[in-house]
């Protein structure tokens, strides 16, 4: 028979007392729970609210949040945080409340969007350690997503293609820009869910080319995986062609994005040695995607570099101009931001050529991205950006010499400012001495 110390043995009717008292006390504790207005995932989301209003109130250019009461906006929205079920509408309110500081580079971001992964692939240098929230989401240590390359607007509750990155899948087949999108697999549009997981999966797209009903018509697309610290740098690859018009030869090339120095030597690269080369004139198009980056190659075609001309032994010669010294336009529009609106500064002030298109979108301030706890995104602006000294272009933008708009809806594919463009370099080049 098993020996029990005495220490651990007790009657039958201990065992029964405080059973009871146990069960009563879980009893309360679980009612307690189960009565709270405040579930688990509430409090996560509240945890992440308090996360991105701190890291605004230490990192936000303004000490004095641009005339606004900053303690104020926590206090205002930090009711209805808590109050939300789902992550959506967490970044609604937080989106409400960052936009009471009426800044750019001021917006919170979920993994549902495309902009999240791109926006992390621009900041990659600067963001090392991820929470282990936003790791989970990149298993291979890159920041990839699964996509088509399309931008979407929308107008008047309608989904519109609004931009095709070149290369991509969606510029493979006969989607245009100015689509309505109205399904994907006979499913609402979403940036990330409607691919996920099917990267080279064919899958359907339902669009309409026309107001009339009768214009709609299905397209098949493959998605594939997009590293987005290479995304923008490919597409511009891809963009850089000869248009043939008017017996000229049409350089074009489309800056997607900014931000990287290895997108610009791309540039010089081409312009210099590359299908470019051989241009009559340039169409510059840093319509939409992201700004940030440096300027420096509008000494490209400002500065006063002399063209070297190598000799080999068997007497071919190559000459390399360190200048683009040919007719320029550059194409900009509401969707060309931050450091891209310098550049069209720039490019003004030095009197490089004409410009055409919309007035820019008055976004320049310089941002930062964080990454909170549970792997979401806060793009903070950490600092104000004066142009000369003196010139503040956040919310001013930048003005087109001749304006172009772009009417999205319906367009099949038509593109007036990129047009007009090109009218424009073969009317300069036409001039030229």
């Amino acid at each position: 028979m098993a020996h029990f110390s005495s220490r651990f043995y007790k009657p039958a009717k201990y065992f029964a007392k405080y059973f009871s008292i146990a069960l009563i006390s879980f009893a309360a504790l679980f009612l307690l729970w189960f009565i709270s207005p405040v579930s688990s995932q509430e409090s996560i989301e509240e945890k992440v609210f308090n996360e991105v209003w701190q890291t605004v109130n230490e990192n936000f250019y303004d000490e004095n949040f641009n005339g606004i009461d900053w303690a104020a906006m926590r206090d205002k929205y930090k009711p209805q945080a808590a109050a939300v079920q789902t992550r959506q509408q967490l970044a609604g309110i937080v989106n409400q409340m960052l936009a009471e500081l009426k800044t750019s580079h001021t917006h919170f971001y979920l993994p549902n969007e495309t902009a999240y992964y791109q926006l992390l692939g621009i900041f990659q240098p600067d963001i090392q350690d991820l929470p282990s929230a936003a790791k989970a989401l990149f298993p291979n240590d890159k920041y990839e997503y699964t996509g088509i390359g399309i931008f979407t607007k929308n107008i008047n509750e309608k989904l519109f293609v609004s931009g095709i990155l070149e290369g991509s899948p969606a510029a493979s087949t006969s989607l245009r820009v100015g689509d309505q999108l109205l399904n994907v697999d006979g499913k609402p549009y979403q940036a990330i869910d409607s691919f996920a997981g099917k990267a080279g999966q064919s899958v359907t797209l339902l669009v309409q080319r026309s107001p009339d009903p009768n214009s709609q018509q299905e397209i098949s697309v493959t998605p594939q995986k997009f590293d987005a610290t290479t995304l923008f740098k490919d597409a511009q690859q891809a963009s850089t062609q000869i248009i043939e018009q008017q017996g000229k030869r049409i350089g074009y090339l489309h800056i997607w994005s900014n931000a990287a120095d290895s997108h610009q030597q791309q540039m010089i690269q081409e312009l210099m040695f590359g299908k470019l080369a051989e241009a009559d004139g340039l169409v510059l198009d840093i319509r939409d995607g992201w700004g940030g980056g440096s300027i420096d190659y509008l000494n490209f075609f400002t500065g006063e570099s002399p063209s070297v001309t190598s000799i080999r032994r068997d007497g071919n010669a190559f000459v390399a101009n360190y200048r683009w010294k040919k007719p320029v336009v550059l194409l900009m529009n509401e969707g060309s931001r931050s450091s891209k609106e310098i550049i069209a500064y720039g490019f003004q002030q030095s009197k490089i050529g004409a410009s055409v298109g919309t007035t820019t979108a008055g976004a320049v301030v310089a941002g930062r991205g964080f990454v909170m706890q549970d792997g979401s995104l806060v793009y903070v602006a950490v600092a104000d950006v004066l142009v000369d000294g003196n010139q503040r272009l956040e919310g001013k933008g930048v003005t087109p010499e001749i304006a172009v708009t772009f009417p999205l809806q319906y367009a099949a594919g038509a593109d007036p400012q990129k047009q007009q463009a090109i009218d424009t370099l073969i009317s300069a080049i036409a001039n030229l001495p």
